[in-house]
Parts: structure tokens; sequence; C-alpha cells
């Protein structure tokens, strides 16, 4: 209902002059010319009644609205339905990666144990002769596997000529 309807129909209600009792309707004064009310019902209430019903949307616009009203409906519960399928996949799978995760790691562990041990026990025998062969394993002595690192080529270079010839003292 439009601001000016309302002002409209709030006018008729409530704009009548108050009737005595036993007195005729003489309607409407309106400097000083009396009119006859001819265009509302002379109760407030039919008053407010008539302009809802004048306001009132058609049949076809308010079942387009009631099947809208569905449809959303029906969209928020199966897009809650799907959000939920969602959430539960993903717990699914987070769940298999952390189980992956924490084998990968205890194979980690095992293999480093296994190579620390290796290691520990090469690096205790004390034969003589052998220290720059124990060098030579610890250095990696490939050129094409050290893309990313420095130029270590001089470095390499000494160790093995000091390999091919060990020092005399």
């Amino acid at each position: 209902m439009t601001l000016k309807k309302t002002a409209m129909v709030l006018f008729q209600v409530f704009a009548r002059p108050t009737k005595a009792a036993g007195s005729e309707d003489m309607g409407t004064t309106v400097n000083g010319d009396v009119f006859q009310e001819a265009n509302g019902p002379a109760d407030g209430y039919a008053a407010i009644a008539q302009a809802d019903r004048l306001t009132q949307e058609p049949e076809s616009i308010r079942k387009w609205r009631e099947e809208q009203k569905k449809r959303l409906q029906e969209l928020d519960a199966a897009s809650k339905v799907t959000e939920q399928e969602w959430r539960e996949k993903a717990k699914k799978d987070l769940e298999e990666w952390n189980q992956r995760q924490s084998e990968q790691v205890e194979k980690n562990k095992i293999n480093n144990r296994a190579s620390e041990e290796a290691f520990v026990k090469e690096s205790k025998e004390e034969t003589p002769g052998t220290e720059w062969e124990k060098v030579a394993q610890l250095c990696d002595f490939n050129p094409k596997s050290s893309k990313q690192c420095k130029d270590v080529s001089r470095l390499r270079s000494v160790l093995m000529s000091l390999k091919q010839t060990p020092l005399s003292r």
C-alpha cells in the first residue's frame, strides 16, 4: 500500500466529526460546505479491511511466491545434505591422509635409525689408511647431481688427489 493511500484511509477513519446521540449525519464540513461521505465505509476497521483488499496480490503472483518459497526450501535442504556429505568426505580423506602420513613418518624413522647405526658402525672402525675413503664416501663426487648447490669442484679435486696419493708424514 502506498503512503498516499494509507494517509487517505486514515484520514477517512479519523477525520470524521463525532456524532451526538440522536443527531442526523450531516456529512463532513470543509470550509463551511457540508459534504456527504460517499466513498468509504463508516466503520474504521472496515476501511482498513477494504484497503487491504485493494492491495492484495493477484492469485498468479501469490501462487508463484508460494512455489518459489517451496522451491527455495527444497534447494536449502538439498544444499544442507550436500554440505554434510562433503564434510563427511573431507573428514574421511583427512583421516586417510593422516594415516598415510604417520606410516611414512614411521618408515622414515626406521630407515634413519638403520642408516645412523650403519654410519656409527663404520665411523668407529679404526683401520689406518682408510680415512680418505671414509671422506670420499661422505662426499658426493657426481657433478651432475648437485645443480642447486655451490660449486665445490676445487674441493672435490683436492679430495680426489688426496685419496689417490695420501699425504706422507
